[in-house]
């Protein structure tokens, strides 16, 4: 079995995109592709190096946690949630006309106010090749460092030399799709999508928040999904792991899945457990309560 190495990954102590604190651990990631997660193929863990702690699975399909070979480990579902995609290869009429009325219209309608406010047109630019991701780099990780992307999940546009390099020798072999859209002639908008086999996932996305009013990000992603649909190359567009109202208005399907977490049993590990399940525990209980309509109804109250 071929053995990969483990990194440094924290394991954080999250109510919503606010993280309060983090413990790492030395993991194994093993993350589901798209096309794993609708093939729902069985993972193969590799072999745990001696100085790991343990697994972190991705995206595993949620009927498949139960014949999981946890080879001893401690286990723990971190997370459960939709992995969403659209089909591409339907065509935007279908996709479309899958779309709620509201959504259809709300896409008109924000598309509309946009280009009202920059003059008459929308301003979006693409940036697929090599060549013009050296041009899209520094103007959109001007856009990621005002984003909650960056500031709150970690998880804005690199700008480290080796994921620079990554993202380069993608757009070298077409296998890369990156847009800004412009709004007075500065970018407020950008979304960079790495490709998967033959889905097109989206990696790297965020507006500054500043714009949000004129939802730049949703008016971007209708965008670059209507030119995905036009130049056929791609079969899916793959959401990734974790739910969003966006993702949901989007995409055509999606998959129940989990993220698992497999440690070694030592004392460190069964205590790092405990502490968060504990702690998730406390945040599950703690949303249920809020969404009390009791207590919905005392919160409109204090608003007015």
């Amino acid at each position: 079995m071929v053995e990969i190495a483990a990194r440094r990954l924290p394991l954080k102590f999250q109510i919503g995109a606010r993280t309060l604190a983090t413990i790492t651990r030395q993991l194994v990631r093993v993350p589901f592709s798209l096309d794993a997660v609708l093939a729902a193929t069985a993972p193969i863990l590799p072999r745990l190096p001696d100085d790991a702690d343990g697994y972190l699975v991705t995206s595993l399909p949620e009927p498949m946690l139960a014949g999981l070979d946890d080879h001893g480990l401690l286990a723990f579902v971190r997370q459960r949630y939709r992995r969403y995609h659209a089909d591409l290869s339907a065509g935007e009429a279908a996709w479309l006309a899958g779309l709620s009325g509201s959504a259809r219209s709300g896409i008109k309608r924000k598309a509309r106010k946009l280009a009202v406010a920059n003059g008459g047109a929308l301003d979006i630019r693409r940036y697929h090749e090599a060549a013009a991701f050296a041009e899209f780099h520094p103007l959109a990780r001007a856009v990621s460092a005002t984003t909650y992307q960056e500031k709150l999940l970690g998880s804005g546009l690199p700008d480290d030399a080796a994921s620079v390099r990554y993202l380069e020798s993608l757009a070298a072999q077409d296998g890369l799709r990156a847009w800004l859209l412009f709004f007075a002639g500065v970018p407020v908008a950008y979304l960079c999508c790495t490709a998967d086999g033959e889905s097109l996932c989206y990696t790297y996305v965020g507006h500054d928040p500043a714009h949000s009013e004129l939802s730049p990000g949703a008016v971007l992603q209708v965008e670059a999904m209507r030119e995905l649909f036009a130049e056929g190359r791609f079969v899916r567009f793959d959401f990734t792991e974790g739910e969003g109202q966006h993702k949901r208005q989007f995409s055509t399907g999606g998959t129940a899945c989990v993220d698992v977490l497999l440690l070694r049993r030592t004392p460190g590990n069964r205590a790092t457990v405990a502490a968060l399940r504990t702690f998730d525990a406390t945040v599950t209980a703690a949303k249920r309560v809020a969404a009390h309509p009791a207590l919905t109804r005392l919160a409109k109250k204090i608003r007015r």
